[in-house]
Parts: structure tokens; C-alpha cells; sequence
């Protein structure tokens, strides 16, 4: 009995999980093809081929959606990130500004692959209180960076690791409205060349040599 409940249990969470994702799919192309406020449920729905009352009973709304798509963007974001830095130490790097590096690209990758919702996140028509979630995931992501790059807690590694921070996100802004592959990889290399030139781990001292 216990076996079949189990059964039960793990079709009933498979189900749930792909009715989430069609949804979210469904949300992805109609948020991207006419933004938060000229979108309707009734599209995403339509779109899905689902019914309201699903939507509501994963969600709970429009602006949820909206929010639960932007976590999800985010989440593959930061994973992949993760993913390649965790690769690039596995393969015996160490140097922390090789790593943050490598973190860069995966994201700015992620910001041509995803460009599509990048485009959406940044044109500001989301709901009310996203500006706000926005910016505190953006401190979270400095947090992270400085953690990578062994940076301190004084004023000028903090507003370091800001500027490198700022550069990745504006790049990835860039990446996504760029027109081919082509040109989406020459604003790649020439962000990672920048933060290479710019080196927050280099001394004082070398900088004077």
C-alpha cells in the first residue's frame, strides 16, 4: 500500500511540476511579446492550453507569474554560474579572478540565450514592488561576487566588486539586444578583457610598477 502511495505521490509531483512549466512557458511568450501590463491570464492560459483556475491554483495571478518567471531566470542564472566555477576549480584553477571570469561568461551567455526575458526584466513594465526585488537581488549578487573574489569588507573593495558587478549586469543588457551571435560574443570578450584590465586583486604596489 505504502509503495503504490509513493506510485501515487511522485505521478501527482511529476504532473504538477509539468503543469508549471507549460504555464510558465506559456507566460514566457506572451509577457515577452506584450509585457506585464498588455498581457492577460487569458492569454497564458490559451496559450498553455490550460484553464484559469490551474493558473491560479500554482501561481495565484498575473503578477506572481510575472515574479515566479523572473526567479526562474534568476535560479538559471545563478546555476549555471555556479555550475562553471565548480567545473573550472574540479579542473585545478584557483586564481580568484580567472573563476570570476569564468562566472562572468556563463552569465553573459545565459543573458544571449535568455535574451528574449532579459529584454522583458529590464524595460521596467513589471508589476508593482518589482524595482524593488530587483535591486535587492542585485545587492545578493555583489555579496556573491566579493565572496568569489576574497574581497574585503573596506570601502574601496566593496565599491569594486559593485563596478564589476555593474559591468557584468550592463553587458548582459547589451548581449541581449545585440542583433546576431556574432556580435552578442565580441561585447562577451571585450567585458571580460575589461574586468582583466581592471584586476581588483592587484596590489597597490604593483599598480605602481
Amino acid at each position: 500500500m505504502a509503495r503504490k502511495t509513493n506510485r501515487s505521490n511522485a505521478w501527482q509531483w511529476s504532473r504538477t511540476a509539468e503543469t508549471r512549466r507549460v504555464l510558465l512557458q506559456a507566460a514566457r511568450e506572451v509577457f515577452t511579446e506584450k509585457g506585464f501590463a498588455e498581457a492577460s491570464v487569458a492569454e497564458v492560459v490559451e496559450r498553455a492550453g490550460s484553464s484559469v483556475g490551474s493558473l491560479y491554483h500554482h501561481f495565484g495571478g498575473k503578477t506572481e507569474l510575472f515574479l515566479a518567471l523572473w526567479e526562474d531566470h534568476q535560479a538559471t542564472h545563478e546555476q549555471n554560474a555556479i555550475s562553471a566555477v565548480a567545473k573550472a576549480r574540479a579542473g585545478g584553477e584557483e586564481d580568484p579572478l580567472t573563476l570570476f571570469n569564468v562566472g562572468a561568461r556563463a552569465f553573459l551567455e545565459g543573458s544571449w540565450a535568455r535574451r528574449d526575458l532579459v529584454r522583458l526584466f529590464m524595460d521596467g513594465d513589471g508589476p508593482p514592488g518589482f524595482e524593488l526585488i530587483r535591486r535587492t537581488r542585485g545587492r545578493e549578487w555583489v555579496r556573491q561576487n566579493a565572496v568569489l573574489l576574497g574581497a574585503g569588507t573596506d570601502p574601496v573593495d566593496r565599491v569594486t566588486v559593485a563596478v564589476l558587478t555593474t559591468i557584468i549586469g550592463e553587458a548582459g543588457r547589451e548581449i541581449a539586444t545585440c542583433s546576431s551571435k556574432r556580435e552578442a560574443n565580441k561585447v562577451l570578450e571585450a567585458t571580460l578583457r575589461l574586468i582583466r584590465r581592471l584586476d581588483p586583486l592587484r596590489d597597490d604596489e604593483d599598480e605602481e610598477d
